[in-house]
């Protein structure tokens, strides 16, 4: 299969580690600028909206993420699938991947947006969120709903680009998306004088732009990546093996916000200061997160590709370079925001309380986040190789289920913002240290297999 795109990275010969850095920068920025372009929201609510306003939009982060992480999941299946019919060649099954995956965006975007927009309510209530800014974050949750459909149309777009080892494009359209963005918010709150609801418009509008961007560039690719709108349709033994991928990781990242809302809503009844606290910290947070997690993203296409090509040396040395390089940003980006976590916070909100709670978080997290970002490496291989089923079920227990546990069980010994941090790191180490064990098995039985057949070859 010709990749005639100069964006397009071969995965499965040449220098590794080059291909890598290469490969995982503009998906780094990517993420990142995302991640920024919500902190716009943030800060221009902080700095010229109700006082209240920021802690609304804070208070729906965590349920905002559990409504999209099937899809997520659903896209990182999208980039495994891709990812091995590109590097084995296939254009066939590559071209029903795409199609398929297309079709659910659209199906099932529209249907979670419906779902979502009737059990809003009920889930913010279940999350304790405090009264004096409930209606605002219904409201923003709302806005968030309806742009569903873009968000997951922009997602699975995204992974068929980054099975190809095309991440630069990506970056391209996020940026241009996330300065409209930037604008709006300004125009929507300072001139319209329309608060969380400007914000959450502005943020739907810029998905929508990130999405159609990122449909044109499928349409004109002139590979076997080229998506057309009239063979849109479910292919379902496709489909049965994007969810068998997909679905666990989604499922995975599910639970995950489940434990996450628990934490959340052991925050929101800290008060509304600490809630605005948490959620300045945890967008600085954040963007070290999807930094790290660019490495997740890489993992999957470099296994993916080499375990569609039959290039396992290849495989092993992947996740040896992407797990150094999280750890090393992780590090870097980590200790940077506890250094200058004060004056970082500060562009969020200067009020001196809202910058206290939010260190308290920062120092806990920041310090110890390359486990975070070890751990996502390893998960991220385990899923290229087509095991997405063991680091589910690991994860359910020592993440999902052991963060439920502490905050029924650990957070009413003290309730303090710093018992509630401390659980991150714990549970970090426990997922690793599991999901290590499982890929180093899977790795070493993988390899064992090949030098059997390579001496049957040499007998023969």
């Amino acid at each position: 299969m010709a990749v005639p795109e100069k964006n397009k990275i071969d995965m499965c010969h040449g220098p590794l580690f080059s291909k890598i850095v290469r490969f995982s920068i503009p998906l780094i920025l990517t993420n990142v600028l995302g991640l920024l372009f919500y902190a716009a929201d943030l800060i221009v609510l902080g700095r010229f909206g109700a006082p209240e306003a920021m802690a609304a939009v804070g208070a729906t982060n965590g349920l905002t993420v559990l409504i999209l992480n099937i899809f997520y999941g659903l896209g990182a299946g999208v980039n495994v699938l891709a990812a091995r019919y590109i590097g084995a060649k296939d254009d066939r099954k590559l071209a029903q991947v795409i199609h398929s995956s297309m079709a659910v965006a659209l199906y099932g975007g529209v249907a979670m947006a419906v779902i979502s927009i009737l059990f809003t309510k009920p889930m913010l209530r279940l999350m304790a969120t405090p009264a004096e800014v409930f209606n605002d974050a219904v409201l923003y949750m709302w806005i968030c709903c309806l742009g569903i459909p873009a968000v997951v149309f922009y997602t699975f777009g995204a992974s068929i680009m980054r099975a190809s080892g095309d991440t630069k494009r990506p970056l391209i359209y996020i940026t241009i998306a996330g300065i409209i963005n930037i604008f709006l918010n300004l125009f929507f709150v300072l001139v319209c004088k329309m608060d969380v609801l400007g914000v959450g418009i502005a943020t739907k509008i810029s998905n929508i732009i990130a999405a159609v961007m990122v449909m044109r560039a499928l349409m004109r690719s002139e590979d076997a990546t080229k998506f057309v709108w009239k063979k849109m349709k479910i292919n379902w033994a496709a489909f049965k093996e994007i969810v068998r991928i997909g679905l666990p990781a989604g499922i995975n990242g599910s639970f995950f916000s489940i434990a996450n809302i628990s934490i959340q809503s052991s925050i929101n009844s800290l008060g509304w200061i600490v809630i605005a606290g948490n959620t300045a910290a945890s967008n600085l947070e954040g963007i070290v997160y999807v930094a790290c997690s660019s490495f997740y993203h890489t993992a999957i296409s470099f296994t993916g590709q080499n375990h569609g090509g039959r290039k396992y040396k290849r495989i092993v040395r992947s996740i040896f370079i992407c797990g150094a390089c999280t750890a090393t940003v992780a590090f870097v980006l980590g200790w940077t925001c506890i250094l200058f976590g004060k004056e970082l916070l500060g562009i969020y909100n200067p009020d001196p309380d809202i910058i206290q709670w939010g260190m308290v978080r920062l120092k806990v997290l920041m310090s110890t986040y390359f486990m975070c970002g070890i751990m996502d490496v390893i998960t991220g291989a385990l899923r290229g190789l087509g095991h997405s089923v063991k680091p589910t079920v690991v994860t359910l227990m020592g993440v999902c289920a052991f963060r439920v546990l502490w905050v029924l069980l650990i957070f009413p010994l003290n309730k303090s913002m710093l018992n509630l941090m401390i659980s991150y790191p714990v549970t970090w180490v426990l997922v690793s240290s599991v999901n290590g064990t499982i890929l180093y098995l899977v790795c070493r039985n993988m390899l064992r297999k090949v030098n059997m057949r390579n001496r049957r070859e040499l007998v023969q």
